[in-house]
C-alpha cells in the first residue's frame, strides 16, 4: 500500500492528488499502447510515470522492455 505524501517537486502549482490523478492517467495511456504495440507511445507514458513516481516519492516502476529502469 502507498503512503500519502506531499509531491517533492519544485513547482508547487500541483497538489498531490493531481499527481495521483496523472500518474493514474498516465498508466492507462501506456497499457492501451502496450495493447496497440505501439512503443513510441509506451516510452513516453513509461518516462511520464516515472517522473510522476519520483515526484510522490514513491518506488519508480521498471520497464525493462523500454531498457527503463
Amino acid at each position: 500500500m502507498y503512503q500519502f505524501v506531499q509531491p517533492q517537486t519544485n513547482n508547487p502549482n500541483y497538489t498531490a492528488g493531481q499527481t495521483w490523478g496523472a500518474l493514474k492517467k498516465a498508466w492507462r495511456g501506456y497499457k492501451i499502447a502496450k495493447v496497440q504495440s505501439d512503443n513510441t507511445r509506451m516510452a513516453e507514458y513509461a518516462k511520464k510515470i516515472r517522473t510522476l513516481q519520483h515526484d510522490l516519492g514513491i518506488k519508480q516502476a521498471e520497464f525493462p522492455e523500454l531498457n527503463l529502469s
